[in-house]
C-alpha cells in the first residue's frame, strides 16, 4: 500500500535514502470560535471636526489618517482633505520649515537624525517630510528613512513621514506643502523637508521653506564641479558632513572651496551671506554650530521683514501651482480628451498633423465640453 507521504517528490525511488515525512495539519491562523471571526475589522470613519480636534490635540493616528486623506487620489477623500486643511489653517504658520537637500551619499538622513535630536532636546517638536519625485517611475517610497532614523523615528517629540508613493514632482510637492500645514496644526515647531530626488525637487522644495540646506561631502573629486549653479544660489547654507577620520583636511578644503565659490554670486535678496559650515553627523560634532545658523539666519529675516516676504510670496506660488495641477488633471481625465488623445497622438507620430495643431484641436475639444473642473 502506497505511504500517504508519497506525494513529496523526495520520497521517490530516484532519491536514495531521502524520505520527508507528510506532517500534521497545520491549525487555522484564526481561532475558528472567536466571535469576531466573520467580521471585518473596519476602522470607524471620522468627521472632520473629529479630525481636526485630534490633529489640535497631537494625536498621531489621526494625523497620519488625515496626510493619508490628502494623498489620495479619491475625490471623496480629497474633499474631506481640503476641509481639515481649511480648519487647520488658522493654527499653522507657527514652525521653522527647513528644507535638507544633498548628492546621494552625503548622508542626509543621518544628519537629520543628528540634527533632529539636538532640536529634540532641547524641547522642540520635528516632523520630517520629504519629496520624491522618483517615485513616479519606481512606485517606491523613502520608507528606508524610518529604518535609517531609527532613534529619531522612536523620539516621542518627532514625526517621520515618507512621501506619497506616486505622482507628478507638483503634485507629490502639493501634498507636502498641505502635509506641513497639518504638522503645524499639530503643534510641530520644527518641519524638516528632504528632497529625496535631484533636479527640479531642490525648487518644489525652496518654494516651501524658509531656510534651504545644501548638504554636501568633500573627497569625492572635483567639489564644486557636479554642483549646479542655481541650487548654489537657492542655498541659505551649505554643511560639509562626514567631517571625521581622514576626511577632516579634505572637508576644510571643501569648506574654503564652497566659501570662494559663494563670495562669486550676488547677495541673495534677503540680505543674508551665506556660511559653509562642517561637521560630523556620526561623532555629533558641529551640529549645535548648524542649529544656531539656522536660527541666527531666521531672526535675520524676521527683523528685515524678508520672512514673511517670502511666506507670502511662497503663498502666491502655490496657488498657481495648484491652479496648473488642477487644469491639468481636468483636461486628462476628461472623458472626450481621453477619448480622442490617442487618435491625435498616432496622426502626429505619423506626421499627419503638426504637434501644435493637435494641442490645439485637442484644447479646443476640451473647452467646448467641459463638465468637470
Amino acid at each position: 500500500m502506497a505511504r500517504k507521504d508519497n506525494h513529496h517528490i523526495e520520497n521517490s525511488p530516484d532519491f536514495i535514502g531521502l524520505k520527508v515525512n507528510s506532517g500534521i495539519p497545520q491549525p487555522p491562523s484564526v481561532n475558528p470560535n472567536s466571535p469576531h471571526r466573520n467580521h471585518s475589522r473596519k476602522r470607524k470613519e471620522l468627521s472632520v471636526d473629529e479630525y481636526v480636534s485630534g490633529i489640535l490635540s497631537g494625536n498621531r493616528m489621526i494625523l497620519s489618517r488625515a496626510v493619508t486623506l490628502i494623498e489620495s487620489v479619491k475625490p471623496e477623500h480629497q474633499a474631506i482633505a481640503q476641509e481639515i486643511i481649511l480648519k487647520c489653517l488658522p493654527h499653522s504658520g507657527k514652525s521653522i520649515r527647513i528644507g535638507i537637500t544633498g548628492v546621494p551619499g552625503a548622508g542626509k538622513s543621518t544628519f537629520i537624525e543628528a540634527l533632529g535630536k539636538h532640536i529634540t532636546s532641547h524641547q522642540g517638536k520635528l516632523a520630517v517630510l520629504a519629496i520624491d519625485p522618483s517615485s513616479e517611475r519606481t512606485k517606491g517610497s523613502i520608507l528606508g528613512d524610518k529604518t535609517r532614523m531609527e532613534e529619531l523615528a522612536n523620539d516621542p517629540n518627532a514625526y517621520i513621514r515618507p512621501s506619497p508613493s506616486a505622482g507628478s514632482l507638483g503634485g507629490v510637492a502639493r501634498k507636502t506643502r498641505e502635509t506641513i500645514i497639518l504638522c503645524e496644526a499639530a503643534g510641530f515647531n520644527t518641519i524638516f523637508i528632504e528632497t529625496v530626488g535631484v533636479g527640479q525637487s531642490e525648487t518644489a522644495v525652496h518654494s516651501m521653506v524658509d531656510f534651504f540646506l545644501l548638504i554636501q561631502i568633500a573627497g569625492a573629486g572635483d567639489e564644486l564641479q557636479g554642483i549646479k549653479r542655481g541650487i548654489m544660489e537657492m542655498a541659505d547654507g551649505i554643511v560639509i558632513n562626514k567631517a571625521d577620520g581622514n576626511n577632516v583636511e579634505k572637508a576644510e578644503l571643501a569648506q574654503a572651496q564652497y566659501r570662494n565659490a559663494l563670495h562669486l554670486f550676488p547677495t541673495p535678496p534677503s540680505g543674508w551671506h551665506p556660511n559653509v559650515l562642517k561637521c560630523s553627523s556620526i561623532n555629533n560634532s558641529g551640529i549645535g554650530e548648524i542649529w544656531q545658523m539656522v536660527t541666527e539666519y531666521i531672526s535675520f529675516t524676521q527683523n528685515n521683514n524678508y520672512f514673511d516676504e517670502r511666506r507670502a510670496q511662497q503663498s502666491k506660488y502655490w496657488m498657481y501651482e495648484s491652479i496648473n495641477e488642477t487644469l491639468k488633471n481636468s483636461f486628462y481625465t476628461h472623458p472626450e480628451i481621453k477619448k480622442e488623445i490617442i487618435t491625435y497622438e498616432d496622426a502626429v507620430l505619423k506626421e499627419k498633423i503638426s504637434s501644435f495643431v493637435a494641442a490645439k484641436d485637442l484644447l479646443s475639444i476640451y473647452f467646448k465640453n467641459k463638465t468637470n473642473i
